[in-house]
């Protein structure tokens, strides 16, 4: 972790345990109200290591509480991290070539520590952060489930500290940098309008997803750009 935290860009490290600590609390959060559920206390706990994925378990906890299926649970569950398939197209450079750091890398895989990672612009940066981030994460994650599920329902729901919002705020914050290029604004402006206009029909994370379309909006224009800025080749340089 020493290394890792070398190769850090000034004051990234801080920004990651800040994350980390708002992770503790809504980690809390998901383990109360899973035993509040009545769920068994170990199940919050074993599916935290498992599965390593906030919204998604909060999914399944709130279909099996609301006497859903488990196979209904694990649908939506899925469904919400198929988000994670462009990420790995995203940061897969950041795993090295070893398979099993590809696997545990695609484990720590989260929405902070992607976006923790393109904000990084140095491959040494990159890897460093997306490690950092995923451990501290991983770390934060489990022990904040740990105290909440034998905490019960003393933590309550993070919505009511406002703490539903700290994660939307950091990665704000992370990609603002990037909408100073044209691209960029076009496909969250798309994406954004997507995901908000679509969120009051559909379940959640399926919005999120849709944003991706976004993308082609960023795209549409970067080949037309690419040929203005190369010029016509000169008569006679071809053979």
């Amino acid at each position: 972790m020493r290394s890792l935290r070398q190769s850090l860009a000034p004051g990234r490290f801080r920004d990651i345990l800040l994350v980390g600590a708002a992770t503790v609390l809504v980690g809390a959060s998901f383990g109360a109200l899973s035993v509040g559920a009545g769920l068994p206390v170990y199940f919050p706990l074993l599916l935290s290591v498992l599965v390593l994925a906030g919204a998604a378990q909060f999914m399944l906890v709130g279909i099996l509480a609301a006497g859903g299926s488990v196979l209904a649970a694990v649908v939506a569950g899925l469904l919400v991290n198929l988000r994670h398939v462009p990420f790995g197209f995203t940061v897969g450079d950041v795993f090295g070539t070893r398979w099993r750091e590809r696997i545990f890398g695609s484990y720590l895989m989260s929405d902070e520590t992607v976006a923790f990672t393109v904000a990084e612009s140095t491959p040494t940066s990159r890897r460093a952060t997306y490690w950092t981030c995923g451990i501290v994460l991983f770390v934060s994650w489990n022990i904040g489930v740990l105290i909440g599920a034998f905490g019960g329902a003393l933590i309550g729901d993070p919505e009511v500290l406002g703490l539903d919002a700290a994660f939307p705020a950091v990665l704000l914050a992370l990609i603002l940098p990037a909408l100073r290029d044209d691209a960029a604004r076009r496909s969250a402006v798309v994406g954004v309008g997507i995901a908000v206009a679509s969120a009051p029909f559909l379940p959640a994370g399926l919005p999120v997803l849709l944003a991706l379309v976004g993308l082609l909006a960023g795209s549409a224009r970067r080949p037309r750009a690419m040929a203005q800025q190369c010029p016509p080749p000169s008569p006679g340089s071809e053979s």
